[in-house]
Protein backbone atom coordinates (compact mmCIF):
# COMPACT_ATOMS: atom_id res chain seq x y z
CA UNK A 1 0.00 0.00 0.00
CA UNK A 2 1.13 3.46 -0.87
CA UNK A 3 1.60 5.93 2.03
CA UNK A 4 2.46 9.99 1.68
CA UNK A 5 4.70 11.39 3.67
CA UNK A 6 4.64 14.85 3.90
CA UNK A 7 7.58 16.21 6.38
CA UNK A 8 9.90 18.70 5.95
CA UNK A 9 12.60 17.13 8.73
CA UNK A 10 14.89 15.05 6.87
CA UNK A 11 15.98 12.83 9.87
CA UNK A 12 12.61 12.08 10.78
CA UNK A 13 11.50 11.48 7.17
CA UNK A 14 14.25 9.24 6.65
CA UNK A 15 13.80 6.97 9.44
CA UNK A 16 9.61 7.08 9.11
CA UNK A 17 10.60 6.19 5.53
CA UNK A 18 12.74 2.88 6.64
CA UNK A 19 10.45 1.48 9.12
CA UNK A 20 7.60 1.77 6.46
CA UNK A 21 9.15 0.02 4.10
CA UNK A 22 10.27 -2.74 6.47
CA UNK A 23 6.61 -2.81 6.84
CA UNK A 24 5.57 -3.33 4.01
CA UNK A 25 4.62 -0.15 2.79
CA UNK A 26 5.29 1.99 -0.62
CA UNK A 27 6.20 5.67 0.80
CA UNK A 28 6.23 8.52 -1.46
CA UNK A 29 7.81 12.12 0.32
CA UNK A 30 7.36 15.49 -0.18
CA UNK A 31 9.18 18.24 1.87
CA UNK A 32 6.83 21.22 1.50
CA UNK A 33 2.80 21.64 2.15
CA UNK A 34 2.24 23.03 -1.53
CA UNK A 35 3.72 20.05 -2.99
CA UNK A 36 2.44 17.70 -0.40
CA UNK A 37 -0.91 19.38 -0.82
CA UNK A 38 -1.06 18.88 -4.70
CA UNK A 39 0.55 15.31 -4.51
CA UNK A 40 -2.38 13.64 -2.07
CA UNK A 41 -4.97 16.14 -4.67
CA UNK A 42 -4.20 14.21 -7.72
CA UNK A 43 -3.17 10.74 -6.35
CA UNK A 44 -4.47 7.70 -4.33
CA UNK A 45 -3.17 6.46 -1.04
CA UNK A 46 -3.59 4.09 1.50
CA UNK A 47 -2.83 6.55 4.37
CA UNK A 48 -1.28 9.95 4.74
CA UNK A 49 1.52 10.94 7.39
CA UNK A 50 1.59 14.85 7.53
CA UNK A 51 3.22 17.10 9.98
CA UNK A 52 2.01 20.61 10.27
CA UNK A 53 5.12 22.57 10.95
CA UNK A 54 5.60 22.61 6.98
CA UNK A 55 7.31 25.21 4.65
CA UNK A 56 4.99 26.49 1.66
CA UNK A 57 1.80 25.81 3.26
CA UNK A 58 1.21 24.69 6.84
CA UNK A 59 -0.19 21.08 7.24
CA UNK A 60 -3.76 22.43 9.08
CA UNK A 61 -4.32 24.04 5.48
CA UNK A 62 -3.00 21.51 3.28
CA UNK A 63 -5.92 19.64 5.54
CA UNK A 64 -8.62 21.70 5.06
CA UNK A 65 -8.31 21.84 1.47
CA UNK A 66 -8.19 17.97 1.21
CA UNK A 67 -11.76 17.90 3.31
CA UNK A 68 -13.51 20.56 1.17
CA UNK A 69 -12.54 19.07 -1.68
CA UNK A 70 -14.05 15.52 -0.27
CA UNK A 71 -10.58 13.72 -0.18
CA UNK A 72 -11.17 11.01 2.34
CA UNK A 73 -7.89 9.48 2.75
CA UNK A 74 -6.94 8.72 6.28
CA UNK A 75 -4.48 11.32 7.57
CA UNK A 76 -2.58 10.54 10.95
CA UNK A 77 -0.98 14.22 11.80
CA UNK A 78 2.47 14.78 13.48
CA UNK A 79 2.70 17.80 15.85
CA UNK A 80 4.97 19.50 18.20
CA UNK A 81 4.75 17.82 21.77
CA UNK A 82 2.35 19.84 24.16
CA UNK A 83 0.80 21.63 21.62
CA UNK A 84 -2.58 20.75 22.35
CA UNK A 85 -4.30 23.66 20.38
CA UNK A 86 -2.55 22.09 17.28
CA UNK A 87 -4.11 18.57 17.97
CA UNK A 88 -7.95 19.59 18.47
CA UNK A 89 -7.86 21.83 15.24
CA UNK A 90 -6.17 19.18 13.48
CA UNK A 91 -9.10 16.39 14.62
CA UNK A 92 -11.12 19.44 14.02
CA UNK A 93 -10.41 19.73 10.38
CA UNK A 94 -10.31 16.24 9.90
CA UNK A 95 -7.50 14.38 10.67
CA UNK A 96 -8.09 10.59 11.34
CA UNK A 97 -5.50 10.55 14.70
CA UNK A 98 -2.27 12.33 15.90
CA UNK A 99 0.95 11.66 17.02
CA UNK A 100 3.24 14.13 19.27
CA UNK A 101 6.83 14.45 18.27
CA UNK A 102 9.56 12.61 19.49
CA UNK A 103 7.18 9.26 18.98
CA UNK A 104 8.51 6.13 18.61
CA UNK A 105 7.88 4.49 15.63
CA UNK A 106 6.35 1.12 16.74
CA UNK A 107 3.36 3.64 17.75
CA UNK A 108 3.31 5.51 14.40
CA UNK A 109 3.41 1.89 12.30
CA UNK A 110 0.36 0.86 15.37
CA UNK A 111 -1.45 4.20 14.78
CA UNK A 112 -1.38 4.27 10.60
CA UNK A 113 -2.18 0.63 10.49
CA UNK A 114 -5.21 1.64 12.71
CA UNK A 115 -6.53 4.18 10.48
CA UNK A 116 -6.06 2.09 7.71
CA UNK A 117 -8.15 -0.73 9.30
CA UNK A 118 -10.77 1.62 10.06
CA UNK A 119 -10.72 3.48 6.41
CA UNK A 120 -12.23 -0.01 4.84
CA UNK A 121 -14.45 -0.63 7.86
CA UNK A 122 -12.29 -3.36 9.40
CA UNK A 123 -11.63 -3.70 13.34
CA UNK A 124 -9.28 -6.07 14.27
CA UNK A 125 -5.64 -6.35 13.05
CA UNK A 126 -5.90 -9.41 11.81
CA UNK A 127 -7.69 -9.88 8.71
CA UNK A 128 -9.57 -12.93 7.66
CA UNK A 129 -10.94 -14.02 4.66
CA UNK A 130 -11.86 -17.62 4.50
CA UNK A 131 -8.79 -20.53 4.98
CA UNK A 132 -6.67 -17.05 4.76
CA UNK A 133 -5.53 -15.02 8.03
CA UNK A 134 -3.68 -12.29 8.05
CA UNK A 135 -1.80 -10.55 11.10
CA UNK A 136 -1.00 -6.98 10.25
CA UNK A 137 1.25 -6.25 13.10
CA UNK A 138 3.74 -9.04 12.90
CA UNK A 139 3.08 -9.79 8.83
CA UNK A 140 2.50 -13.36 9.93
CA UNK A 141 -0.25 -15.44 6.75
CA UNK A 142 -1.70 -18.65 7.47
CA UNK A 143 -3.49 -20.99 5.85
CA UNK A 144 -6.02 -23.44 6.67
CA UNK A 145 -3.93 -22.70 9.85
CA UNK A 146 -0.54 -23.43 8.23
CA UNK A 147 2.20 -20.65 7.88
CA UNK A 148 2.70 -19.26 4.49
CA UNK A 149 6.16 -17.96 3.62
CA UNK A 150 5.42 -14.95 1.80
CA UNK A 151 7.98 -12.32 0.05
CA UNK A 152 7.65 -8.64 0.88
CA UNK A 153 6.20 -7.96 -2.30
CA UNK A 154 3.52 -11.32 -2.26
CA UNK A 155 2.92 -9.88 1.67
CA UNK A 156 2.51 -6.47 0.26
CA UNK A 157 0.07 -7.70 -2.42
CA UNK A 158 -2.09 -10.06 -0.60
CA UNK A 159 -2.56 -7.47 1.98
CA UNK A 160 -3.72 -4.61 -0.52
CA UNK A 161 -6.15 -6.75 -2.20
CA UNK A 162 -7.54 -8.08 1.68
CA UNK A 163 -8.10 -4.24 2.20
CA UNK A 164 -9.82 -3.68 -0.75
CA UNK A 165 -11.56 -7.07 -0.84
CA UNK A 166 -15.20 -5.87 -1.09
CA UNK A 167 -14.17 -4.16 -5.12
CA UNK A 168 -12.16 -4.66 -7.71
CA UNK A 169 -8.62 -4.03 -8.15
CA UNK A 170 -7.19 -2.71 -11.36
CA UNK A 171 -3.81 -4.21 -12.46
CA UNK A 172 -2.99 -0.36 -13.42
CA UNK A 173 -3.71 0.55 -9.06
CA UNK A 174 -2.32 -2.65 -8.02
CA UNK A 175 1.00 -1.59 -10.29
CA UNK A 176 0.62 1.63 -8.52
CA UNK A 177 0.39 0.77 -5.07
CA UNK A 178 2.75 -2.22 -5.01
CA UNK A 179 6.16 -0.30 -6.28
CA UNK A 180 7.84 3.15 -5.79
CA UNK A 181 7.71 5.17 -8.63
CA UNK A 182 11.77 4.64 -9.60
CA UNK A 183 10.72 0.90 -10.17
CA UNK A 184 11.53 -0.81 -13.46
CA UNK A 185 7.80 -2.15 -13.89
CA UNK A 186 7.01 -5.07 -16.16
CA UNK A 187 3.55 -5.20 -17.75
CA UNK A 188 3.74 -8.93 -16.61
CA UNK A 189 4.95 -8.16 -13.13
CA UNK A 190 1.58 -7.74 -11.74
CA UNK A 191 0.21 -11.12 -13.34
CA UNK A 192 3.52 -13.02 -12.40
CA UNK A 193 2.78 -12.03 -8.37
CA UNK A 194 -0.86 -12.85 -8.38
CA UNK A 195 0.69 -16.30 -10.55
CA UNK A 196 2.68 -17.25 -7.19
CA UNK A 197 0.16 -16.12 -4.43
CA UNK A 198 -2.10 -18.65 -6.04
CA UNK A 199 -0.08 -21.50 -5.79
CA UNK A 200 0.89 -20.45 -2.72
CA UNK A 201 -2.46 -20.11 -1.24
CA UNK A 202 -5.02 -21.25 -3.96
CA UNK A 203 -6.28 -20.27 -6.93
CA UNK A 204 -9.70 -19.59 -5.53
CA UNK A 205 -8.04 -16.89 -2.99
CA UNK A 206 -7.26 -14.20 -5.55
CA UNK A 207 -9.90 -14.01 -8.52
CA UNK A 208 -9.33 -12.75 -12.04
CA UNK A 209 -12.54 -10.37 -13.10
CA UNK A 210 -12.04 -9.91 -16.82
CA UNK A 211 -12.18 -6.06 -18.02
CA UNK A 212 -12.22 -4.94 -14.05
CA UNK A 213 -8.92 -6.41 -12.41
CA UNK A 214 -8.30 -8.62 -9.04
CA UNK A 215 -11.14 -9.54 -6.74
CA UNK A 216 -10.18 -11.29 -2.93
CA UNK A 217 -12.46 -14.04 -3.35
CA UNK A 218 -15.53 -14.24 -5.16
CA UNK A 219 -16.44 -15.47 -8.54
CA UNK A 220 -14.42 -14.95 -12.13
CA UNK A 221 -16.21 -13.10 -14.16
Amino acid sequence: MRILLIEDDALIARDVIAHLDRAGFVVVHEKDGEAGWFTGDAEDFAAVILDLGLPGMDGLTVLKRWRSAARTTPVLILTARGNWQERVEGIDAGADDYLTKPFQMAELLARLRAIIRRSVGQASPVLSLGSISIDTRTKAVTCDGLPVDLTPLEYRCLTFLAHNRERNVSQAELTEQLYSQDFDRDSNSVEVLVGRLRRKLGREVITTRRGYGYRMGGDPA
